[in-house]
C-alpha cells in the first residue's frame, strides 16, 4: 500500500509508492527507429484486454467496452502512485504525520491512433479529450475522501513520459498539496485587499498591453506570464471568472480545444516539438478554502528547452533565458498553416 508521509518542517506531503518502483516493461516497448511502428503498444486500439479494464470510453452506441472503436478511453493506471481501496487511517509516528495513500490514479488515452500527438488532433477530438477530464473530475468529486485532483500531461521522455502512445494522467488526492495551498493563499491574499480576482486582473492588463499575449479568442486567452519559470512557459485563462474546470456550464469546451491546439502547434513549429508538461490548475473540492470569489482555474504548459539544476533545487528560484515578452513575440508570429 502506498504511504503518504508530511514534512514537519514545511507541511509538504509527499508520496512512498513502492510499487511504482515495480513497473516492468509491459507499457513500454522499446523505442522503435524513426518512421518504424512500435512492435507493441497496450494502449493502441485492438489491445484493449492488455490494459485494466475502462472505466469510461466515449466509443459508438452498444459496442462494447475494452473493444476497439473508442475514440477516447480512460483506465485505471497499471502502476498507481495511489489506491482507491481502502481508508485513509491517519496516524502519527512520534513527530510524524502519514496516511495511506488513498486516491485515484487515472490514465486518459487520448486516441486509438498510435501515431496521433494532442497537436495533430482535430479540434473534436481535442474536444473530446476534454470532456473526458471533466467526466472523470465530476464522478471522483462524489468521493468524500479526495480533497484535490490534478490533471496533468508528460509529452516526452524528458517531461517524465515513459509510453508513447498519447495520453494524460489524472491523480486524486486526499490532501491539497502545498503549491496548490500557496497560489489559493496569493489570489486570496489580492482578493482581500483590492476585492478583485487577481486572474481577472491578469487577463484585463494582458490584453490590454499585449505584449505578453501569444493568442485568444472569445471565451479564452493564451499568455507568456509575467514571471515566466521557463522558456516559453504559456498559460490559457478563461475570460471569464470561474474556479473549477468542470463547470463546464460557464464556459466552452470547443474555444478551449482551438487555443489549446493552436498554442502546442506554435510551440512545436517555433522549438521543434519539444518535451513538454501542461498541468491544469483547478479549485479544491473542499468548500473550506471557499475559493469561488478569488481563485480562477487556468492551464499551464511547460516546454522543457533547459534543465533545472542545483540552484532552483536549492531555492525555488528559476533562472529564465527568455524574457516572456520575447517568447510571446515569437510565438504569436509563428507562420501557421491555414
Amino acid at each position: 500500500m502506498p504511504e503518504l508521509r508530511k514534512d514537519p518542517i514545511v507541511g509538504r506531503w509527499v508520496i512512498i509508492a513502492t510499487e511504482r518502483g515495480k513497473r516492468s516493461n509491459d507499457y513500454r516497448p522499446a523505442a522503435p527507429a524513426p518512421g518504424v511502428e512500435p512492435r507493441f503498444c497496450a494502449f493502441c486500439s485492438g489491445n484493449e484486454d492488455k490494459t485494466p479494464p475502462e472505466i469510461l470510453a466515449y466509443r459508438p452506441e452498444g459496442s462494447k467496452p475494452n473493444s476497439p472503436g473508442w475514440r477516447v478511453r480512460v483506465i485505471p493506471n497499471k502502476f498507481p502512485a495511489l489506491r482507491i481501496e481502502g481508508g485513509l487511517n491517519r496516524e502519527g509516528e512520534g513527530i510524524y504525520d502519514k496516511m495511506n495513500g488513498v486516491g485515484a490514479h487515472e490514465v486518459i488515452i487520448e486516441t486509438p491512433d498510435h501515431k496521433q500527438t494532442l497537436a495533430t488532433l482535430t479540434d473534436k477530438q481535442l474536444e473530446d479529450v476534454l470532456w473526458s477530464f471533466r467526466d472523470r473530475i465530476l464522478d471522483l468529486k462524489k468521493d468524500k475522501r479526495f480533497r484535490f485532483i490534478l490533471l496533468f500531461k508528460n509529452y516526452g521522455e524528458a517531461a517524465g513520459a515513459t509510453i508513447e502512445h498519447g495520453h494524460s494522467q489524472l491523480i486524486a488526492l486526499p490532501i491539497v498539496p502545498r503549491n496548490v495551498l500557496d497560489e489559493l493563499q496569493g489570489a486570496k491574499e489580492y482578493y482581500n485587499f483590492k476585492e478583485r480576482c487577481i486572474f481577472c486582473d491578469i487577463i484585463k492588463q494582458e490584453l490590454t498591453s499585449k505584449v505578453r499575449l501569444v493568442s485568444e479568442n472569445d471565451h479564452y486567452i493564451c499568455i507568456a506570464p509575467y514571471a515566466a519559470r521557463f522558456p516559453f512557459e504559456t498559460w490559457i485563462l478563461p475570460k471569464t471568472h470561474d474556479p473549477y474546470f468542470e463547470d463546464s456550464q460557464k464556459y466552452d469546451f470547443e474555444a478551449l480545444s482551438r487555443i489549446l491546439s493552436d498554442t502546442l502547434k506554435r510551440q512545436n513549429k517555433a522549438l521543434k516539438t519539444p518535451p513538454y508538461n501542461f498541468i491544469i490548475h483547478s479549485s479544491p473540492f473542499n468548500q473550506k478554502y471557499h475559493d469561488e470569489d478569488y481563485y480562477h482555474w487556468h492551464l499551464e504548459i511547460l516546454p522543457h528547452v533547459t534543465h533545472i539544476a542545483g540552484f532552483e533545487r536549492g531555492t525555488g528560484f528559476y533562472i529564465n533565458p527568455t524574457p516572456p515578452e520575447d517568447a510571446a513575440k515569437f510565438l504569436r508570429e509563428v507562420e501557421m498553416e491555414d
